[in-house]
């Protein structure tokens, strides 16, 4: 309990000063003039301002508020290093036990992990420090102490501090530890062609003298065999890696684990990079001029990645018009050159409406056939032709086409449909105004060997014929009329998206592939996906980076593609396996936050710490003394912290006691005044 003096004045402040300052000036020439009864009017006057001042005994009633101490338990990935966790245990447990213990003290433990949640952000330890104290009175706050390693990744957010930071050092003086970090990763690399990324392997800590200036580096691509190499220690390295095919690869790079290091964890690094081709070069062989000949010139000509040689044949051998060969305008077509000497540099080779006329020699499209088992791509667009005795069919190319001519030209209108197959194949599925479709009105008669129908047409003929042969791919279009969607007949169709799509699906495009699997990942999730013609897959097997392994249902989610979500326990190299599928994922970062540094250090917080004038202390050398200081003063010392004393409370209850109650100032006021009225007039 305590009692002040207060003032509440009755009038405005300077009405109050206004007044005062008159009165005195009256004192002053009333003691100027001699007049007898000065003083006692003055008092009486003086009793008037003071009853307007309002003096008030206020007594209140409080009771003391105990001090907060705040102390937060790194928990990060970092912190479960070595002996750390049992170090970090009996430091909090003692530490908690003698802050408790002092008499009016409460204390606050915050466990801090990696980030809460949120993905690589490190050590929140200031983030962690700033919400615990929205929570407190700031003014209850006699200390703030932090179990860690010291190394903090949000030291840009740090508070505004009520009072001191003292920072408690987990780990031993001879930890070290060996790093592997890649400094530069392109998303991007095209297929076949070298991409330099820079390494480098870095010791940090109280390395061993007895350890030699090299390490050796092991890379592997998509979880293969891997190769080995020897880096000198804290030095960068420029090493070209060759993506060995497109769409998604995983690298690996790793170096063993050396005696006495602090983890292995660091030693490995996962990106991940997408192979891209640098161009694709088609060969386009037009035979029998027709209206839709330019379709697929201008498919592959508006796509500024397509490299497109392009022959149309306008004056066959059987052509006799007398015109001398060295005034016409025309190129003669390069047969040995493109079909013999150079057939491998192309991606894929279009036969649109082409049928045999002498130009190609058999073995030259023994050639192409060898072309397509070796890994390469064939197209026939076919028209009336393919069902003659001149086909393309009735060549060497027979082996790999997927369909054989009746020797029937159907004439007549029909609308192009998706089958069962078509509707699971990336190819044909979800193509725009599926069953709207504008007619074709011609289609040639043929009967399927091999491979898969993704399109009929009339009476459910096959109109669009997939297949794969040896290493590389056929596709057989039994229609010459695709044009009439490009010109809008009966509301057209999707005729460039459809060819686009078939020639990507010729050139192995990895987004087309029909029957794959992969995984999408975010953070350390993964969506897990199987591409197939099959109504039904199995399980998939999840192999963790630690070796154990987990099947995994998958569910329908549209024709033909199946899916799952699956949370990884760790960072790490992922490999899935399903109906003879395999794939490789990479989940978490290439470099984890936690431990781009591992050694123990006071040197990230020690500017915040010093401007309360903490301390950091090791939890190797013993626990510090607790005592209290006063505010201002140097909290830390040898072998001590400081909390400084915040003596808050708590105000239970006010009372105030006028100090000039009416009765007094009407009395001493009068008296005052009558008083000098005697003075004077006695005088």
């Amino acid at each position: 309990m305590t009692g002040t003096v207060l003032f509440d004045p009755l009038v405005p402040l300077p009405l109050l000063i206004a007044l005062a300052v008159v009165t005195l000036a009256g004192i002053g020439l009333a003691l100027w003039r001699g007049l007898s009864g000065w003083a006692l009017r003055g008092l009486s006057a003086l009793v008037i301002l003071a009853a307007l001042a309002g003096p008030v005994w206020q007594v209140e009633d409080r009771d003391p508020l105990s001090d907060i101490v705040l102390m937060l338990e790194d928990e990060s990935a970092s912190q479960t290093l070595a002996d750390r966790p049992e170090q970090m245990r009996l430091a909090a447990d003692r530490l908690a036990a003698e802050i408790e213990s002092r008499p009016n003290t409460e204390l606050r433990r915050i466990r801090v992990g990696d980030g809460d949640g949120e993905g690589d952000t490190g050590t929140r330890l200031m983030s962690a420090l700033s919400d615990a104290l929205n929570e407190e009175p700031r003014a209850r706050v006699a200390g703030i102490v932090a179990l860690s390693d010291g190394q903090v990744h949000d030291i840009d957010r740090t508070p505004d501090l009520p009072a001191p930071l003292h920072l408690l050092l987990s780990g031993q003086d001879d930890d070290w530890d060996r790093r592997l970090m890649v400094k530069n990763a392109p998303a991007f690399a095209i297929i076949g062609e070298p991409v330099t990324l820079s390494l480098r392997i870095e010791d940090s800590g109280a390395v061993p003298e007895t350890l030699g200036p090299l390490a050796e580096l092991q890379i592997s691509v998509d979880g293969g065999e891997p190769q080995r190499v020897t880096l000198p220690v804290g030095q960068d390295l420029e090493l070209p890696i060759t993506l060995p095919h497109g769409g998604r690869n995983v690298v690996q790079f790793s170096t063993p684990e050396a005696e006495g290091e602090l983890t292995d964890r660091n030693n490995t690094a996962l990106i991940q990079i997408n192979g891209v081709r640098d161009r694709l070069r088609v060969l386009l062989v037009s035979g029998q001029p027709h209206p839709g000949g330019r379709t697929w010139r201008n498919l592959l000509k508006s796509d500024s990645s397509v490299d497109l040689v392009h022959f149309t044949i306008l004056r066959p051998p059987e052509k006799q018009d007398g015109v001398p060969v060295d005034e016409l305008s025309l190129i003669a077509f390069p047969t040995r050159e493109l079909f013999l000497e150079k057939i491998d540099d192309f991606d894929l080779i279009i036969f649109d409406r082409y049928k045999r006329r002498g130009i190609l020699p058999a073995i030259y499209l023994d050639n192409v056939a060898n072309y397509v088992n070796s890994g390469g791509a064939v197209l026939v667009a076919a028209g009336p032709d393919f069902a003659t005795a001149d086909s393309i069919y009735r060549t060497p190319l027979e082996p790999v086409l997927p369909a054989e001519p009746t020797a029937r030209v159907i004439e007549e209108h029909f609308r192009p449909k998706v089958t069962e197959d078509g509707a699971r194949h990336p190819v044909s599925s979800g193509l725009e105004w599926a069953g709207e479709w504008g007619g074709w009105l011609r289609q040639i008669d043929v009967t399927p060997v091999s491979g898969h129908v993704l399109m009929s047409g009339i009476e459910d003929r096959p109109l669009l014929v997939l297949d794969r042969v040896g290493e590389g791919r056929v596709a057989l279009l039994a229609s010459d009329h695709s044009w009439l969607w490009g010109r809008g007949y009966e509301g057209g169709g999707p005729q460039l998206e459809l060819l686009r799509r078939l020639a990507h699906w010729m050139m192995k495009e990895p987004e087309l592939e029909e029957d794959a699997l992969w995984a999408e990942v975010q953070g350390q999730t993964m969506r897990i996906i199987r591409r197939t013609l099959a109504p039904e897959v199995g399980a998939v097997t999840v192999t963790r980076p630690d070796g154990s392994s987990e099947e995994l249902p998958l569910a329908e989610v549209s024709p033909g593609r199946f899916e799952a979500l699956y949370a990884g326990p760790e960072i790490g190299l992922y490999r899935l396996r399903e109906g003879g599928k395999e794939a490789v994922v990479g989940l978490g970062p290439a470099a984890p936050r936690e431990f781009e540094a591992t050694i123990a250090t006071g040197a990230v917080l020690e500017p915040i710490v010093a401007t309360l004038k903490g301390g950091v202390f090791r939890m190797a050398d013993g626990l510090p003394a607790v005592r209290n200081v006063r505010e201002g003063r140097p909290a830390s010392g040898r072998g001590w912290m400081g909390l400084t004393a915040r003596n808050a409370y708590e105000t239970r209850d006010v009372r105030q006691t006028p100090l000039a109650p009416a009765w007094l100032v009407l009395l001493l006021a009068s008296g005052f005044l009558i008083a000098g009225w005697l003075r004077e007039g006695r005088r």
